[in-house]
């Protein structure tokens, strides 16, 4: 009996990664890339709270290894699920997620941290839907786009009016919290897999008209908070007011070029230490990576990030499947803009908009997020191109 379970044991473990199997089949550079992320993400984690953290210097550490755990786990169900699966699901996902941005602004919402953006569950957690609507908009839009027409090979008009509806919902109720980083993940995200899908071109023209139409409406009726349009005159003159609208921007600079060439070393930040930077664990975390581990660092990390791109890059090229090269194409658009945003904001080419810097900024609903979407991309390359990837 002993030695028939252990061969089950042994069988079960050879067919897990033996030659052909779903794990030998996932994207082994992408995952080697996103666990030094994660590894690097927790070193600065820990650095950058653990001044203020003095009860339990590691707590927020801990913390943000076990959100990685559980994205770790949300990643393994997603990435062993049929992606297309995925396709069928899409409605009933994306209607899930917008109950949970209805609830945010019931009283059932809280505000943590100045934003009121959260859905507590008690026991110290907490879960951001904002964040869960990304993947769920990204699978909406493919389905929506899945099949065009049979005459032109282009998506209907029909089709793109539904992808406009779904985001413009999802955007709205976003902008209610207000979140306005998270609404423009969403309008690259959108824009990116009409592009992709290959909708008409005065279609396409006609989107970004009406998005510019938009945000003008919103800047000249005064829908923005004072402290958001504060951030945007900021980015043109930081150094006019560098205790006021500016100060993030000034001191994320200070901290990034104190580290030279090699950094200060991790724990040796003085501005670090000293929170002169707000929120370092989470939207400004590479200021971090910058003072404390220099421009090499810091390199590293976008090299990093460069390589999971690259990556979903090449699962969605490669895919057979329309639904799934969508899906790809659609992460890659949200992963891209969102580090480009979060790195950009502290070396002062971007607004500051609370963006986190994916797979390293603290906070469990983003990585939980990040880890599904990995996922999906992981399900595409297992069961998209199978036979043909190398």
């Amino acid at each position: 009996m002993i030695q028939q379970a252990a061969l089950r044991r042994r069988s079960f473990a050879s067919r897990a990664v033996g030659q052909g199997s779903p794990v030998r089949r996932m994207d082994g550079l992408m995952m080697l890339a996103i666990a030094a992320l994660a590894v690097i993400g927790t070193l600065l984690v820990w650095s950058s709270t653990r001044s203020w953290m003095s009860v339990q210097p590691t707590g927020m550490a801990k913390k943000h290894v076990l959100n990685i755990l559980i994205g770790l786990a949300l990643f393994l169900v997603v990435a062993m699920t049929d992606y297309r699966r995925l396709q069928t699901a899409a409605p009933w996902i994306f209607i899930a997620a917008l109950i949970g941005l209805l609830l945010v602004i019931t009283p059932m919402g809280a505000t943590i941290n100045g934003h009121h953006s959260w859905i507590t569950l008690g026991g110290g957690f907490a879960v951001q839907p904002a964040e869960l609507a990304k993947p769920a908009l990204v699978l909406i839009l493919a389905r929506c786009l899945v099949k065009p027409a049979e005459k032109t090979g282009r998506p209907r008009l029909a089709s793109v009016a539904l992808c406009l509806g779904a985001t413009g919902i999802t955007a709205a109720l976003v902008m209610l919290e207000p979140d306005l980083g998270t609404t423009m993940v969403l309008l690259v995200i959108t824009g990116g897999v009409l592009v992709l899908a290959g909708v008409r071109k005065r279609w396409l023209m006609a989107f970004f008209l009406l998005g510019g139409a938009a945000a003008a409406a919103v800047w000249s009726l005064g829908l923005l908070k004072p402290y958001q349009v504060a951030r945007f005159t900021a980015l043109i003159n930081p150094a006019s007011d560098p205790r006021g609208v500016g100060y993030n921007s000034t001191q994320a600079l200070v901290a990034i070029g104190s580290g030279e060439i090699f950094g200060k070393g991790l724990f040796h930040g003085g501005q670090t230490t000293g929170r002169f930077v707000p929120e370092q664990h989470t939207d400004f975390i590479f200021t971090v990576a910058g003072e404390e581990l220099g421009f090499l660092g810091s390199v590293t990390v976008v090299l990093l990030l460069g390589v999971v791109l690259l990556r979903a890059v090449r699962i969605a090229r490669q895919c057979d499947d329309r639904f799934g090269a969508l899906v790809a194409g659609g992460i890659v658009c949200w992963f891209a803009f969102q580090s480009f945003v979060n790195v950009g904001m502290t070396i002062g080419i971007m607004p500051i908009t609370g963006i986190p810097l994916p797979f390293v900024s603290y906070g469990g609903t983003a990585m939980f997020a990040n880890m599904m979407a990995v996922g999906m991309l992981q399900a595409i390359r297992i069961r998209g191109y199978g036979r043909r990837a190398a």
